[in-house]
């Protein structure tokens, strides 16, 4: 079935898509211009007064279009307190300080977000908080409860219990109110709470609460001590020490007693009492403590110990000792207690390494080695035994002779290190470094480790027989003996010789390369190198010159040579380069010679013959120039002369009359001369004339060559052309 669409409903259709269309496009077209937040009824409130934030929003849009609000409020940079689709209040109830900070709001319209300014609220007033406690009466000892409550206060709470100004308890949270059991001491005590409020950048503090007594009934547990005889004794003596407190707490099973003495304990003195026989480090403080439970208490006596004796002292005599001498260690005591003890009273001891020596106060012996040691004294009267201070003696040992050294090889005009060093002998050791009889250092060794070192140079090998040194520690000096190390020079500057001497050196000779040395401590090494820095030879020996040998050189052996020279100085020295030049074998230059001489023979007799034949063709030219001419039309060449003359390339023309020339053949003596016709040969031409000439000078012009032309007459009588002197004509004369 087909179903026919009205024209109007067509356009009603597409009405209502344009519609459509046009309301969603003005759906989307809006701008969020401005977004404010405002505080009511003011930025800084009191207490318990209701705030509302406001957020006003400034927005352009399309008429028609509804578009969908979202309003985002936020304090502190948190998290956001509310979002609301269709709200733009945010309101708060009984405000408290903690409502205090920083408001900002934001409107979100699709995709478009615009937030406010920033708006301080400031809530002033806190809450003053209450304190009440589980009983005001009590024992010491025991325990109360406190709590502290701000109701409706909100955010980071800090709580402080404190009494009077002694602060017991405190504790952070975002409660309003807090429990705490508190102990207090003995008497009256003034109880009251606080608490602060963190705001961020600053901290606000709470009034106190109300103030509680609370009653503390005292424990009777505080000991008395007593000493006895006296609290000034004499070493030796016995004193006891007791320590009681009130009969009634004597019977509770958790009352304890003790004697301390500094952080020692020295005894439970619950029932018994303490004795010791005093000793002069026995002097202090001493304190009974009675506790019971959490609750102690304590009394204090000083007690001053006399000595019976002071503690012996040692000494050793003499300070210093060398082994062989005597020496002498004695004990004694300084001072005593005279209505205690005697001085004979007092027994003295002498040890070594804890080992008696003698039961006297004094003692003698050779010093040695098996002397040597730790030595302590005792003193010993009644009971007190007191011992002395340690000592350690070790008998000095007199230097021994000294050996001097040197580190390393000895180089003529280097600087080196001596050492001298003796095996035994007591620290410090002096030594002293001489040269021949004149002291040049010293130095002090305090470690068995160390030795003694100095720096020296010598000129020459025999300079290092003068050193020696001396060693001392305050007994007699020894001497050493006299160095004697072995002496480096270093190679002087090398000579490098050639034999055969340059100039007299040729191919096929054997060359000898000698690189010699004016001084040099052996072995010495010597090193050939030639002009190309090519190294040829390396040669150890133990004299002061070595020797490379070229044999059968060539001319590529000419050129420049050196060698260097070095020794254990490890300086190396070169000497000034030697050039030569191998010249040609006797041979070779005998047979130059010949060629040469036979070259200049055949230059020679090749210019002779050269010369010799120029004669002939001169001779056979004049010959034919004298003969009888024979007419011929076809071998002469004739001139027909008319009255006229003109000229013309191959023709002159007289008087209406032509000459006219023409080639014969030439035979064989013509061709020799017309050979040679740049070598200035004089051209001969034969001209037979049928008729009397005119006495008239002729110009021919033939080329650039100047012709001589012989006219004869037809009787045969010869007449001579005159030369003439412009180029490229030839003059005529009958």
């Amino acid at each position: 079935m087909q179903v026919k669409i009205q024209p109007s409903l067509r356009m009603g259709t597409f009405l209502l898509l344009l519609f459509l269309i046009t309301s969603e496009e003005a759906h989307a077209d809006f701008i969020i211009k401005n977004v404010e937040l405002l505080i009511d009824p003011s930025s800084e409130v009191q207490r318990g007064t209701n705030v509302t934030l406001t957020c006003r929003a400034e927005i352009s849009y399309s008429q028609g279009s509804h578009p969908n609000y979202t309003y985002i409020f936020y304090k502190d940079y948190n998290k956001p307190l509310k979002t609301s689709a269709t709200d733009h209040l945010y309101l708060i109830t009984d405000s408290r300080v903690g409502h205090s900070g920083r408001y900002r709001c934001a409107v979100v319209i699709e995709k478009q977000n615009k937030e406010s300014s920033i708006k301080d609220l400031t809530v002033k007033g806190l809450q003053t908080p209450v304190l009440t406690v589980d009983k005001i009466r009590l024992t010491e000892g025991d325990d109360l409860t406190a709590t502290c409550s701000a109701e409706g206060e909100i955010g980071s709470l800090t709580f402080f219990f404190k009494n009077a100004s002694e602060e017991l308890y405190s504790e952070a949270t975002r409660e309003h109110r807090i429990e705490q059991k508190l102990s207090l001491p003995g008497g009256t005590g003034n109880l009251f709470c606080q608490y602060s409020i963190n705001l961020g950048s600053t901290i606000a503090f709470s009034d106190n609460s109300n103030l509680i007594k609370v009653n503390i009934q005292e424990l009777e547990i505080k000991p008395v001590i007593t000493v006895h005889p006296s609290t000034d004794v004499i070493e030796g003596d016995t004193i006891s020490f007791s320590c009681t407190v009130d009969m009634l707490q004597q019977q509770n099973s958790e009352l304890r007693i003790i004697l301390v003495r500094g952080p020692t304990t020295l005894t439970n003195m619950t029932k018994n009492e303490y004795s010791m026989h005093a000793k002069a480090n026995d002097s202090g403080e001493y304190e009974c403590i009675s506790q019971m439970g959490v609750i102690h208490k304590s009394s204090t006596v000083n007690i001053t110990v006399q000595e019976l004796f002071s503690v012996p002292v040692l000494s050793i005599s003499p300070a210093q000792v060398f082994e062989g001498e005597y020496f002498i260690v004695t004990c004694q005591v300084n001072s005593f207690a005279s209505e205690r003890i005697q001085r004979d009273e007092i027994k003295y001891s002498i040890f070594r390494d804890d080992a008696l020596l003698i039961r006297e106060g004094s003692y003698s012996v050779t010093a040695s080695k098996e002397t040597n040691g730790k030595y302590t004294c005792k003193a010993e009267a009644n009971v007190i035994s007191k011992k002395s201070w340690s000592l350690v003696f070790e008998a000095k040992v007199f230097v021994s002779k000294p050996k001097i050294t040197v580190d390393g090889p000895v180089i003529v005009g280097k600087p080196f290190r001596i050492y001298c060093h003796s095996d035994n002998g007591s620290l410090p050791i002096f030594y002293n470094l001489k040269r021949n009889h004149f002291n040049l250092n010293w130095t002090k060794v305090s470690s068995h480790h160390d030795e003694a070192s100095f720096l020296a140079t010598v000129s020459t090998p025999a300079e290092i027989s003068s050193y020696w040194c001396e060693a001392k520690n305050n007994g007699p000096p020894k001497m050493s003996e006299r160095l004697n190390a072995s002496v480096i020079v270093p190679v002087g500057k090398p000579l490098l010789t050639v034999l055969p001497v340059p100039g007299n050196i040729k191919e096929g000779d054997n060359i000898t390369l000698i690189c010699g040395i004016p001084k040099g401590s052996p072995p010495i090494s010597f090193r050939f190198y030639n002009s190309s820095n090519s190294h040829l030879h390396t040669a150890t020996v133990t004299s002061n010159l070595s020797a490379y040998i070229l044999t059968e050189v060539n001319r590529q052996h000419s050129g420049t040579y050196y060698c260097e020279a070095f020794n254990q100085a490890e300086e190396t020295s070169q000497s000034d380069p030697i050039t030569f030049k191998v010249g040609l074998a006797m041979w070779k230059k005998a047979l130059i010679a010949t060629f040469s001489m036979l070259l200049v023979a055949l230059l020679v007799l090749f210019f002779m013959m050269r010369y010799k034949a120029k004669q002939g063709k001169r001779e056979m030219a004049a010959k034919l120039s004298v003969k009888p001419a024979s007419p011929k039309s076809d071998e002469i060449l004739t001139l027909n002369l008319t009255n006229d003359t003109h000229y013309s390339a191959d023709k002159v023309r007289v008087k209406d009359k032509e000459s006219v020339w023409s080639e014969r053949p030439l035979d064989v003596a013509d061709q020799e001369i017309a050979g040679s016709p740049n070598e200035g040969d004089v051209e001969y031409t034969e001209v037979v004339h049928p008729q009397h000439l005119d006495p008239a000078r002729i110009l021919l012009r033939k080329g650039t060559d100047t012709v001589y032309s012989e006219l004869q007459t037809s009787q045969g009588a010869a007449e001579h052309l005159n030369h003439m002197t412009m180029p490229g004509f030839i003059g005529l004369k009958s």
